[in-house]
């Protein structure tokens, strides 16, 4: 029997799936956040539109048994957790709020990896957006 060797190219799940066979994720896709960001005088003081990307890898990659919620992971907790970090209060980096990002999510038990990006949509007229993105994997 031949044994094929399939090679991902995500390197968290290179990682991962040297260690076992399969990787679950979560995911979040353009989550849209308000928050007041940035560094020059004329993003002082208001809101605006960031869009936040999260890719959450599993420590278990096995699904749930009885279809019910309590079997995995709820989502809700980092969307909640993300809310939460922004409300009231300014943060001059987009590094600085991925960072933080990767830091809550990291501290989440169930999860061994995270990929985390913001991009701001309003910064220039001739492309759709800017960001940054950080890949972070907890010791396996």
């Amino acid at each position: 029997m031949a044994i094929t060797t399939i090679s991902a190219m995500d390197p968290i799940e290179n990682r991962l799936l040297e260690k076992k066979i399969s990787v679950r994720k979560l995911f979040f896709r353009d989550l849209e956040i308000y928050v007041h960001i940035g560094i020059n005088d004329s993003e002082q003081g208001k809101s605006q539109k960031v869009l936040i990307n999260i890719t959450l890898y599993m420590s278990s990659d096995e699904g749930p048994k009885n279809d019910s919620i309590t079997e995995v992971f709820n989502y809700d907790r980092v969307r909640n957790a993300v809310h939460g970090l922004i409300k009231g209060r300014h943060i001059n980096l987009q590094e600085t709020l991925v960072d933080e990002i990767a830091d809550m999510c990291i501290r989440f038990e169930d999860v061994a990896g995270v990929r985390i990006s913001s991009e701001k949509t309003d910064v220039y007229d001739d492309c759709y957006s800017v960001g940054s993105e950080l890949i972070r994997l907890r010791d396996i």
